[in-house]
């Protein structure tokens, strides 16, 4: 994203900020105790303060950010023990994605599936680890897949939330290449309009990724 931007309109603008923000901490560019500037922020971006304190209030409002005390706004940090209860529940609302998503198959759904799952295929043709930034197109493609807003937008906030840490699991050899395999098994199963299959391929999923952040946390403890 550019890091200069005329002020078009004060609703994008504010909604470019927030995504910019938001993408600098999914990033690992801010880190968790680092303090974000409204001024500064609003200095290096070129547009207002406005919109800055409006995103760093949004993004406090899904717990990417805090204000402390004589501090200001930092970056929060977020225990195991919370990360580990979002996977949680992002296993019981994917499964619940997964069954709407054969439910409510149509013809541009399936279309949609079976241009990602060719594209999933060719990527797995190589030896190199496939590229991870696929992984939250397809999160996305199956949540649009369910054609159920709310939960899109419950899905859409979880997963931006944990997108940083479900990174630290692909740390772990084959770990990338092993989700985009599952990620394919499970649109295969959607198009094939297997329920139960889909509903199990993706509990198993969301597990083997919950496991990886585990094995990651744990590989980077013994250093």
């Amino acid at each position: 994203m550019a890091s200069q931007w005329t002020e078009e309109s004060l609703l994008s603008i504010r909604e470019r900020a927030y995504l910019h923000l938001k993408d600098l901490i999914l990033d690992g560019e801010f880190k968790a105790g680092d303090r974000l500037v409204e001024r500064e922020l609003a200095e290096k971006l070129n547009i207002s303060r406005t919109p800055i304190r409006e995103a760093l209030f949004r993004l406090e409002s899904q717990g990417f950010v805090k204000t402390v005390p004589r501090k200001g706004v930092i970056v929060a940090d977020s225990s195991d023990q919370e990360i580990l209860e979002v996977f949680t529940i992002l296993s019981s609302l994917e499964v619940l994605a997964s069954k709407l998503a054969v439910q409510k198959l149509n013809e541009e759904s399936k279309q949609e599936l079976q241009r990602y799952i060719e594209k999933v295929e060719k990527q797995l043709e190589g030896e190199e680890e496939p590229d991870i930034s696929l992984h939250s197109e397809l999160n996305h493609l199956l949540y649009s897949a369910a054609k159920n807003k709310k939960l899109y937008e419950i899905l859409s906030g979880l997963s931006d939330y944990i997108k940083a840490f479900a990174k630290t699991g692909y740390k772990n050899s084959g770990r990338a290449r092993k989700s985009m395999e599952e990620h394919l098994a499970i649109m295969k199963a959607i198009v094939n309009q297997e329920e139960e299959m889909a509903e199990y391929l993706t509990r198993i999923h969301i597990e083997n990724s919950k496991k990886a952040y585990i094995e990651a946390i744990r590989n980077s403890e013994k250093r």
